[in-house]
């Protein structure tokens, strides 16, 4: 399996261009006083700095250019980098961003089914790879979000997970550290250290977790076609194919996110952990156990079922719909789905051969797959290649 790609460059690629998507770009910070000059000037600086370092990052194989407004600055980098791996920007200095997304562990989380929150709170959903999130159009697994930048603030702000009451107490702690300051003024020149300048730091970082240039884009974009067993050649095959998992995984013609930028009802939320009344609990890494729930006093009564995508919207159709996930790195980043209920792809697989879960609202797209045992291999096989 390829180990993530990046490239760094502080000069101009050396191979022809590759047009860039259209984005619409937002001011960086609040200009300093008022006036429409002011803003026209603000928005042209992050025009200028968001298209020169578009330029710094080379994505690997694979994958498009990364977009100008989330690229940032190598010191916008820098400093992301430490924002995300510090501690203290949670209330009481225990939970640091790479607690939940782990580098060693596809920037996800295998401990737990669900991430793990301030105090040791079992927090509602599983923590998703950020590989390659800085393509993301809609964020989180019921795509509330839509700026990587403002998305920092969820998990920041929230009670249960890294706990600051407010915005302002987080950044009176960064301005008073004598470490930050240096790093905020190099990083945005006069603006120091602002709810705008520490999203776009983080941001950028991320921008940076790119995940591409492996066997599949050697076989599939490089034309090495041996890249690919013959198996994970099947794989593919039946991914595309009659297994449909590229209706919602997408694959392009000259580059693949695995994913439609959409969400979807697959049936996941129906599926019970419940086996003879009791519930299948995580108690360790790799270690479960049926466990009657109400039995040591665990059991939560009236607890808010989780509906997806219609908790943004209120639309019924959105009802236990979650976005579609990106799939490199996908063997690293177990368990899966937006609760954690399927522990390996091979679960994964099976799930989806089934037909997903029975519901009113479930997705066209999926239904029984009629897989054999040698057809389910090769689509695991495929996914551990990406």
């Amino acid at each position: 399996m390829s180990v993530a790609s990046i490239a760094i460059r502080r000069s101009a690629a050396t191979k022809p261009a590759r047009s860039r998507p259209s984005a619409t770009l937002g001011v960086a910070t609040a200009p300093q006083g008022g006036g429409v000059a002011r803003v026209l000037q603000a928005l042209a600086l992050l025009f200028c700095v968001g298209h020169a370092a578009a330029q710094d990052i080379q994505p690997p194989l694979g994958l498009p250019p990364v977009p100008a407004t989330v690229a940032g600055t190598p010191a916008m980098r820098r400093l992301g980098e430490k924002l995300f791996f510090d501690r203290s920007l949670s209330a009481n200095g225990t939970l640091s961003c790479a607690m939940c997304h782990i580098p060693a562990q596809g920037f996800a989380s295998n401990q737990s089914a669900l991430s793990i929150g301030m105090e040791g709170r079992s927090l509602r959903r599983n923590a998703p790879s950020l590989y390659n999130v800085a393509f993301k159009k809609f964020l989180f697994h019921d795509g509330r979000e839509t700026d990587l930048a403002a998305q920092v603030w969820g998990p920041l702000l929230a009670a249960d997970e890294m706990g600051n009451a407010g915005i302002g107490p987080l950044i009176a702690r960064l301005r008073a550290d004598a470490d930050y300051g240096p790093l905020f003024e190099a990083a945005f020149p006069g603006e120091g250290a602002t709810m705008m300048t520490l999203g776009l730091a983080i941001a950028s970082y991320e921008a940076l977790l790119l995940r591409g240039g492996g066997r599949f884009d050697r076989a599939v974009y490089g034309g090495e076609r041996s890249a690919l067993t013959p198996q994970e050649r099947r794989g593919y095959e039946l991914f595309i194919g009659k297994a449909g998992c590229a209706a919602c995984h997408a694959i392009g013609a000259e580059t693949a996110l695995f994913t439609d930028q959409s969400w979807h009802n697959t049936g996941v939320a129906f599926r019970s952990g419940a086996t003879g009344g009791k519930k299948l609990v995580q108690l360790a890494p790799g270690v479960l156990q049926n466990v009657d729930i109400a039995a040591v006093g665990l059991a939560q009564t009236g607890a808010p079922n989780d509906v997806g995508r219609f908790e943004i919207t209120n639309a019924p159709a959105d009802r236990w719909a979650y976005t579609t996930p990106m799939l490199r790195g996908v063997s690293e980043s177990a368990p899966y789905m937006h609760d954690g209920s399927l522990r390996t792809l091979a679960e994964v697989v099976e799930f989806y051969d089934r037909g997903g879960g029975a519901n009113p609202s479930l997705d066209p797209k999926i239904h029984p797959l009629g897989l054999t045992a040698q057809e389910k291999a090769a689509i695991g096989a495929f996914l551990e290649a990406l």
